[in-house]
């Protein structure tokens, strides 16, 4: 593979892995053209500037860019390498929709010469490399493409698949510190790709298959999706008991051999709510524990929803604050957003009286339009509004004091404030008041 100086990349998508890959590689030295379909975000990277919040992300950007090797653009160029990091989403019956990927593909295709390497990264059901191996095969049969019709190791391009396993606030550091899975439609592809990950990667890179590494990153998501389950469906059980959830998982992970994860209003983002459903789709008849675990954390959405609808219901005319719309804290991202669920709900059945607090947003998301819930800081939120729905962990929420908290009611789907009085816990359940 030429230098890194010469390597010419194109990364299909720029948004919160896209842009972060494309960053990353352009550092090394090689020219890198990121290709998205928005104007807007083109234009945005072309300055210098980002248009997602992530740690380190703008002045990386703003380097590589002023540098002359990050550049973006609406159209696909000719290149040696392409990684395609577009959205996978799921259709209303939970079904997965490869449709960007194979638009990536196709795109990539016009521009396609022997010797270039195409690799996917964008979380996919298990067969999506092989299905894009078909297209371009389709697409361009001057070239011959890997894995059709022979051992494959006489073909003129390389196709592998290599998800992310990066974490939101650290996407930087882990996609350089993180192992790689490298699956290749071949062994040759798979080394290929394993070349050029190692451009970049400090971490181990491993190779497999491309069905193996498809596999292995559905199984992570719905690893950690099953385990948040079991601490969901804790919290449920507790409040229909009257127990603390907080101080229960916490007395039973000093058990050596248990560590139970944190509850929470449900699961959000574009991996742990979204992946599980493609193993799902792939055999529905075998996998009752996963399909399972995406309804209990689909259902704590639901829970939480009529607990807080409670607590509003409880006291007429208060002002209700939603401190949260990210799906996890301290970042900008609303995909799949339990939180975003929550208070856009909210807002729909009690309008103006609800105010959301959410501090990596500027304006409401499009969910709140027509309902009469503004947008307001946290400090206004802790003058006005006599209810505080937490949903969202930001550091920003938990330095906030039980002084300015006092006298309010809370509900904390997030156990960040365990100093608070249970007041909300009484006047959602009015049989414990009577108990008391």
């Amino acid at each position: 593979m030429a230098s890194a100086a010469e390597l010419n990349v194109v990364v299909m998508g720029l948004g919160y892995i896209g842009l972060p890959t494309a960053a990353v590689i352009a550092r090394t030295g090689a020219q890198v053209l990121g290709v998205d379909v928005t104007a807007s975000v083109v234009e945005t990277v072309n300055s210098g500037r980002v248009h997602i919040e992530e740690v380190d992300l703008d002045g990386l950007v703003s380097g590589v860019v002023s540098r002359g090797t990050l550049r973006a653009a609406t159209e696909v160029a000719p290149a040696d390498v392409f990684v395609i990091a577009v959205p996978t989403p799921f259709a209303a019956d939970h079904q997965p929709d490869i449709g960007y990927v194979l638009q990536a593909a196709t795109s990539i295709a016009a521009v396609l010469k022997a010797g270039d390497t195409i690799i996917l990264e964008s979380t996919s059901p298990v067969g999506t490399t092989e299905q894009v191996r078909d297209l371009l095969a389709t697409l361009r049969p001057d070239l011959r493409v890997p894995g059709r019709g022979g051992s494959g190791e006489g073909a003129d391009i390389a196709i592998a698949y290599c998800p992310e396993r990066v974490l939101p606030g650290r996407i930087l550091v882990e996609l350089i510190d993180n192992d790689r899975v490298i699956g290749g439609i071949t062994p040759r592809c798979a080394r290929k790709a394993l070349g050029f990950y190692r451009r970049f990667v400090r971490g181990a890179c491993v190779t497999t298959t491309a069905r193996a590494a498809e596999m292995t990153k559905l199984t992570e998501n719905a690893f950690r999706d099953v385990n948040i389950a079991f601490a969901n469906e804790l919290s449920l059980v507790a409040d229909r008991l009257g127990v603390d959830v907080w101080e229960v998982i916490r007395l039973a992970n000093r058990h050596p051999r248990v560590n139970i994860l944190s509850p929470g209003p449900g699961v959000g983002g574009h991996c742990i709510a979204v992946d599980p459903w493609f193993l799902v789709a792939a055999a529905p008849d075998s996998t009752p524990l996963i399909r399972t675990a995406r309804e209990v954390n689909d259902g704590k959405t639901d829970h939480v929803i009529a607990q807080a609808a409670a607590m509003i219901d409880a006291m007429p005319g208060a002002s209700v604050g939603c401190m949260g719309l990210a799906f996890k804290a301290n970042i900008d991202d609303f995909r799949e957003s339990p939180a975003l669920r929550v208070a856009s709900a909210l807002a729909a059945r009690f309008g103006e009286r609800v105010r959301i607090v959410e501090p990596y947003a500027d304006v409401l998301p499009k969910a709140f339009d027509g309902t009469g819930a503004r947008l307001i800081d946290v400090d206004t939120a802790i003058e006005t509004c006599d209810i505080m729905i937490l949903l969202v962990d930001h550091d920003l929420f938990r330095s906030i004091p039980l002084q300015e908290r006092q006298g309010k009611a809370v509900l904390d789907t997030r156990g960040i404030w365990p100093d608070q009085p249970p007041y909300s816990t009484v006047a959602m359940r009015p049989e414990l008041r009577l108990a008391s």
